[in-house]
């Protein structure tokens, strides 16, 4: 089963702060510049973790953040954009 998620970073570095964008592309939909929304499953969101892990500098104030929303909660998102909405399954690069 998939759970929803929106992760959020703060990354200081520009360098690494494109490569971890480009690296969370691959796990869910850019709403925002910093702000994913991904549907996973438990395997899937460890996967993700462990692949952003290395761009997260906690010393530098780096930091990552993840919401893991039900979906009584996700059908209670607001936005003022046209982003589509994570209605169907992510799919894999």
């Amino acid at each position: 089963m998939k759970t929803f998620i929106v992760a959020a970073y703060d990354i200081s570095d520009d360098r690494r702060r494109a490569r971890l964008h480009k690296r969370l592309k691959k796990f869910g939909l850019a709403v925002q510049y910093s702000v994913f929304e991904c549907l996973l499953t438990p395997e899937q969101f460890k996967e993700m973790q462990k692949a952003v892990q290395p761009y997260i500098k906690p010393k530098q104030g780096d930091r990552i953040r993840y919401y893991q929303l039900c979906e009584s909660c996700r059908q209670r998102i607001k936005a003022t954009d046209t982003i589509a909405r994570q209605d169907a399954p992510v799919v894999f690069a």
